[in-house]
């Protein structure tokens, strides 16, 4: 029965990358497919392939998944709460994605983690949540959008004398690197957060220690989800990036994404902390679209999908909390 439970964690850990896979691919690509620089079927490639390197670039983000948010539960209860947490950010996910909205997988997990932590009566390191989730979801987009907008600004000003046609020709080719550079970031830190809940189940099961380097079937079997969930694509959630917030040409989409991946490369590195490219593309956007003009920005939608990053990790949670509960009653 003990493994049988292990085997079914691991299952929905690895479809719950999947998802994150198409629900996140538009961060990637959204700007790459918008101003043309990409067609959409050569950027899900593009993305899938980048994904699937950047799990293998570090585990620093997933130490901190397995190790730095709640204290690892034991035994079948702690396996219903892995479970629960799971099934939680799996629903917000297919919620959002089916709404259209760019909201994190990365929040929705966490949010999974503390509510059913919670329900089953385990201790939440608050501190670990505050300092690597709390302060890095307010942080991340304010850096986006502000580098973004100096990025842009820069842009602008040392193309100043090149023609737009020449500079948007440019800024295509110049776009499949940054678009390359963003599906490494995810890969990077999104597949890493999957590595450590597995790590997770893997300990509370006894068949490894924090101490144990991270398995490479975890690592490749993470990474090939991630990039199956990527190649399926995220239409609905790429329309509203890549169009909805503001029309982007080339060289918006360039610095987009260059804010993007610079971001999500130093938090990775140097803070292990994993941060969402959910939040930190989208501020890059809008931080790029208003060195045209504020009203560029269409902050009715903006505002719409801020709304969507606050509300994630409560409603995961909540229905993580409501997951445990049923499986607690049914099997524990």
């Amino acid at each position: 029965m003990d493994t049988f439970a292990l085997v079914v964690t691991i299952t929905v850990a690895l479809f719950f990358t999947y998802t994150n896979g198409f629900h996140d691919s538009a961060n990637a690509i959204a700007t790459s497919v918008s101003t043309r620089a990409l067609t959409p079927r050569a950027a899900l490639v593009m993305a899938a392939v980048m994904n699937l390197a950047g799990a293998f670039l570090g585990s620093g983000v997933a130490k901190t998944v397995s190790e730095g948010l709640i204290q690892t539960p034991r035994g079948s209860t702690g396996m219903g709460i892995l479970f629960a947490a799971l099934l939680g950010a799996i629903v917000w996910n297919l919620v959002t994605w089916y709404l259209g909205l760019p909201s994190s997988s990365s929040h929705a997990l966490f949010g999974g983690l503390v509510g059913a932590a919670l329900a089953g009566g385990t201790t939440v390191i608050w501190d670990g949540v505050v300092d690597k989730v709390i302060v890095p979801m307010f942080v991340s987009p304010l850096v986006g959008l502000l580098v973004g907008y100096l990025l842009m600004t820069a842009i602008m000003w040392l193309f100043r004398r090149t023609s737009p046609h020449k500079a948007k020709r440019g800024f295509r080719i110049a776009q499949a690197v940054s678009a390359a550079c963003m599906a490494l970031g995810h890969g990077l830190q999104d597949a890493q957060k999957t590595m450590g809940v597995v790590v997770m189940a893997l300990v509370i099961s006894g068949h490894q220690t924090y101490d144990d380097p991270i398995p490479v079937w975890v690592q490749l079997a993470s990474a090939v989800m991630l990039s199956l969930g990527t190649y399926a694509g995220g239409w609905r959630i790429m329309r509203t990036l890549g169009r909805k917030i503001i029309e982007l040409e080339p060289p918006q989409g360039f610095a987009a994404e260059t804010t993007g991946a610079s971001i999500m490369f130093t938090t990775a590195f140097l803070f292990k902390a994993p941060i969402s490219t959910t939040h930190v593309v989208t501020a890059a956007v809008m931080g790029v679209g208003a060195t045209k003009r504020l009203n560029a920005v269409r902050w009715g939608i903006a505002k719409n999908i801020v709304l969507g990053w606050f509300i994630t990790m409560p409603a995961a949670a909540l229905v993580a909390a409501a997951a445990f509960g049923i499986v607690d009653l049914a099997f524990l």
